[in-house]
This record gives C-alpha cells, sequence and structure tokens, in this order.
C-alpha cells in the first residue's frame, strides 16, 4: 500500500518509446496504402501498438489494485486523460477548420474568378457548388471519371431512400449510448449496483458496434453504388477524413468500454475507485459531441 502523503514513481520503461515508433510505423503504413496499396507497415504498426498498451495498461491495472495508486496518482490521471481529449479536440478542429475554409472561403473566391473577377478563362465550366465533387482543373480538361454518381449523394433532403436515413440513424445510436453509459456510471458512482452496471455498459457498447456496421455499409455503399470516394475531389476528401477518422475513435472508444466490462466482470472497481471506466466514459462522450457536430456539418449544411 502507499503511504499517506507519498508519491508512487513507476520504474523506468521503454513502452512510450516503443509506442511512439509503433504510431510513426502506422503513420507511414496508411501512407503506403494510398500510394501503392500494401497494407503489411500498417498492420504490423497497429499490432504493436495495441499489444504494447494492453501490456502497458495491464501493469498500471495491477499497480491499482495492488493499492500502489493515491490520491496524487490519480490526479495526474485526471489531467493526463484531460489533456488527452484537450489534443482531440484541436485534432478535430483542424479538419472542421478545413471543411470551413474550403466551403466559405476557397469555393467563394474561385467563383468570383469564374463569374470574371479574374481570369474567367481559367477555369473553364467549373462550378463553384457544394458538394464539389470535381477539382477546377479536371472540370477545366473535362475530366469526369469521378463522378460516377449523384453529386448531393449524401446531402439532406434525400427522405426517399432508406439510405439517407443512416447518419440520422447513427447519430440517434451515439446519443443514445451516450445516455447509457452516463446510467451504467450513475449505478457504480451511487451504490455500486454492479448487475446494473454491467447491463448498461453491455448496451452501450453493442450501441457502438452497432454505429460502426452502419458507418461500415454507409462507406460499401459510397464506394460501389455512389461513386463516392477520396479520389471525388475536395468533398470525398474531407468526407472520408472527418467520418473516417471519427470511426476509428469509436472504435477506440468502443473496445476501451469493452475492456471496462471485462474488468467489472472481474471483480474491478468500487463506488470510489473507478478511474479506468471514468476515463472511458470521458472519452465517449468525447465521442459523441464530435459525431453531433460532424452530423450537423457535414451531412446537413
Amino acid at each position: 500500500m502507499a503511504a499517506e502523503g507519498t508519491y508512487y514513481v513507476p520504474e523506468q520503461s521503454k513502452l512510450p518509446i516503443i509506442v511512439g515508433l509503433s504510431l510513426g510505423l502506422s503513420a507511414y503504413g496508411a501512407g503506403k496504402i494510398m500510394i501503392d496499396g500494401s497494407y503489411g507497415a500498417l498492420l504490423v504498426g497497429m499490432i504493436l501498438v495495441w499489444g504494447t498498451l494492453a501490456y502497458w495498461w495491464n501493469l498500471v491495472i495491477k499497480e491499482n489494485m495492488q493499492g500502489l495508486v493515491d490520491d496524487q496518482l490519480k490526479r495526474s490521471y485526471v489531467w493526463g486523460i484531460g489533456w488527452f481529449i484537450f489534443s482531440e479536440v484541436m485534432f478535430f478542429s483542424a479538419f472542421f477548420g478545413a471543411l470551413f475554409y474550403v466551403r466559405n472561403v476557397a469555393l467563394p473566391t474561385l467563383g468570383g474568378w469564374e463569374m470574371g473577377v479574374a481570369n474567367p478563362e481559367e477555369w473553364g465550366g467549373f462550378s463553384p457548388s457544394w458538394p464539389l465533387m470535381v477539382t477546377p482543373d479536371q472540370s477545366l480538361n473535362g475530366d469526369s471519371s469521378v463522378m460516377k454518381g449523384p453529386e448531393h449523394a449524401f446531402t439532406f433532403p434525400g427522405w426517399s431512400n432508406i439510405f439517407h436515413w443512416l447518419p440520422l440513424w447513427g447519430t440517434l445510436i451515439l446519443m443514445t449510448s451516450s445516455w447509457t453509459v452516463h446510467v451504467a456510471h450513475h449505478a457504480l458512482k451511487h451504490g455500486d449496483n454492479r448487475k446494473k452496471f454491467n447491463i448498461w455498459l453491455g448496451i452501450t457498447v453493442i450501441l457502438g458496434s452497432t454505429f460502426l456496421c452502419l458507418q461500415a455499409y454507409e462507406y460499401y455503399e459510397a464506394y460501389h453504388h455512389l461513386g463516392l470516394t477520396l479520389k471525388s475531389g475536395i468533398y470525398g476528401t474531407t468526407f472520408f477524413m472527418l467520418t473516417g477518422f471519427h470511426g476509428a475513435h469509436v472504435t477506440m472508444g468502443t473496445i476501451m468500454l469493452l475492456v471496462q466490462l471485462i474488468r467489472s466482470f472481474k471483480g474491478h472497481f468500487t463506488e470510489n475507485d473507478h478511474f479506468g471506466f471514468e476515463m472511458a466514459s470521458w472519452y465517449w462522450h468525447f465521442v459523441d459531441v464530435v459525431w453531433v457536430m460532424l452530423f450537423f456539418f457535414v451531412y446537413i449544411l
């Protein structure tokens, strides 16, 4: 047990360096997929990342179960997850900023050029409308190869086809999951009702997995039936960057909550000691808020 007034300092570890190098390899592998379609580097990088993190978190859990984690160290955990979520806010802010710039600055500027403000002949038949699924040079050269489907395939209104309801269903599912994880948190924090906690946390994991299945189906339809791909102009790029990275965060959040559920079945967590779950629930609420913004700015506006 950690003595009162002391601060537990873990042993020196190479795990942070391994995680950093693994993330670098994963980023390199993601680039390779875009360049030549090879996914070996990404696969190896992700295996190393998740394997190292699983081992690392297991050590942290064991330290806590042994009573080595005192209040001061727990406060450092709170600051750590706080800064992590803040970094994620900045991450998504960059992508939302890019979407805002393209729609509200770049397109009106190009539209002004086309209407005779400057060099009207430069852009040929380019139309500065959103969603922009061709680039100005493709429009100028008559290249419409990227436009295999309707330009407005992913914008509302489109209620005649149930496929266009998928983003709305996903939004309702994630908003519901934010409530279910709160119910689970309340059950644990106020009375240590383990059965209720497990049920509502399990429902949250199911809802997160359902959202990912809907998004996978949406991507399949987009690529194979609507012609919306990463090559479909700036709209395709921003659409898949925003929704894809959010989907990656939902995947990570679902795994985190699943781990907490497994830990609960093993008898972990008490009314006053459940920071692992609390951290995962904070992250899940953040992911849900980001999706609501994404749904509004990407699918509706």
